[in-house]
């Protein structure tokens, strides 16, 4: 299982909001390539990126940010946050980004989303589904910056784009994100069991090398970590084994 570190940009910063909240938000740095500098210098290659902005308002005020940050040929990015349409993918690739994150339009636009994949290929394309788990325990998609809430299942919804090439899936308990409560293990285990051709993403709650451990052993292909690196809650010497470069 590979560690991939997070930025969130908002403003051009990097923050963290807690559970997606936009009125909950710390300021790690004022400029995130000094972010991406020290992820890098832990052995990271591919690192996540969300622009905040653009995944509340399909903004693209972080585009210089992101420019900046994709300009170091040493990581790889996969960037995420307000791509509602193909001249937004074809931009972050042109960019220099490696795979773009298709979160809100994946659910809302499926067909057309479903031929991005087509196109650019499985391997240029990460769809990210954010889940609250209902009064049955049922993942159900949340949309815009988890703003809005769907009756769409996480189980169907990977189905749906499963004869399309679907590859890379990067599933966030928003209950779970910037918490520090731990990894929804259940529920990764579960994905990992219904979808094993899927090389599955956990986003969400990430506290320590015991967590990367945990979520290693339900067969997720990669754990993404924002918060618990940016506040330096694991040693760098238990992150190697997680790290290629490391």
């Amino acid at each position: 299982m590979r560690l991939i570190p997070a930025i969130d940009l908002r403003g051009g910063r990097c923050v963290r909001l807690y559970q997606g909240r936009f009125d909950a938000e710390t300021v790690f740095a004022d400029d995130p390539v000094t972010v991406l500098e020290s992820y890098l210098a832990m052995g990271a290659r591919l690192v996540h990126v969300v622009d905040l902005d653009g995944a509340r308002a399909g903004s693209q005020g972080n585009a210089r940010a992101i420019a900046s940050l994709a300009a170091d040929a040493r990581a790889r990015l996969q960037v995420g946050g307000g791509v509602r349409d193909r001249t937004a993918v074809n931009r972050l690739l042109g960019a220099g980004v490696s795979r773009v994150v298709v979160g809100s339009a994946a659910v809302t636009a499926p067909d057309e989303v479903a031929g991005w994949l087509r196109e650019v290929g499985h391997e240029s394309v990460v769809l990210a589904f954010d889940v609250r788990l209902d009064d049955l325990g049922i993942p159900r998609l949340a949309t815009h910056g988890w703003e809005q809430q769907t009756v769409l299942s996480l189980w169907d919804a990977v189905e749906r784009y499963l004869p399309h090439g679907l590859r890379h899936v990067l599933c966030t308990d928003v209950a779970r994100d910037g918490a520090l409560t731990g990894p929804n293990l259940a529920l990764y285990q579960e994905a990992v069991h219904r979808f094993p051709e899927v090389d599955w993403q956990a986003s969400g709650g990430v506290r320590d090398v015991g967590d990367l451990r945990a979520l290693e052993s339900t067969g997720v292909a990669a754990a993404i970590s924002g918060r618990a690196l940016l506040e330096d809650r694991i040693p760098p010497g238990e992150l190697e084994p997680f790290l290629p470069g490391a």
